[in-house]
């Protein structure tokens, strides 16, 4: 119910002039303040996606290979499409920043930087794999499964990463 008079409610007061936030404002206002910081933004982009790309790399090419062949090799194809990757690495590892790594910073907690990570890892993934599972004939449940722990393990670990590299910037 919002508050009398306002027009809103008060739990959704925006970083910008009291306009109303897309997100809570105790993640909006201060989260916000440092992602708008370009220069940082932008270094601890430049010092995050490399790891997110050397540890998913490292999964797809030479720890889970055999296993993807193995349950996709149907599907997979023989060529990667690099435009498409490009664009996933560059895009999510923005989120990974902005909901997993920013907040963290704010409140100086490499503990919620690895729960936001889990989170952000396990609802982007899932849905993919559960998306898959809906609509492809004869999506392996065990994919569903692997990749889904692997997305949570990654962005934990990015998130983490970040988090340091963050700190490392700030100090």
């Amino acid at each position: 119910m919002p508050a009398r008079g306002s027009g809103r409610l008060p739990s959704d007061r925006g970083v910008i002039s009291g306009q109303l936030a897309v997100v809570p404002s105790d993640f909006a206002p201060r989260t916000l303040g440092i992602a708008m910081n370009s220069v940082f933004f932008l270094k601890l982009y430049g010092l995050t996606l490399p790891v997110f790309l050397a540890l998913d790399l490292l999964w797809l090419g030479v720890v889970a290979r055999g296993f993807y062949r193995t349950h996709l090799g149907s599907i997979i194809s023989p060529t990667v499409n690099w435009a498409a990757a490009v664009i996933f690495y560059l895009l999510y590892v923005v989120g990974i920043l902005l909901f997993a790594v920013l907040p963290a910073l704010e409140k100086d907690s490499l503990a919620l930087a690895a729960r936001w990570g889990a989170l952000f890892g396990l609802f982007t993934y899932a849905t993919y794999e559960l998306t898959n599972l809906a609509t492809i004939r004869d999506w392996p449940v065990r994919v569903v499964v692997v990749d889904t722990l692997w997305g949570v393990v990654l962005c934990v670990a990015v998130a983490v990463a970040g988090f340091l590299i963050g700190w490392w910037l700030r100090s």
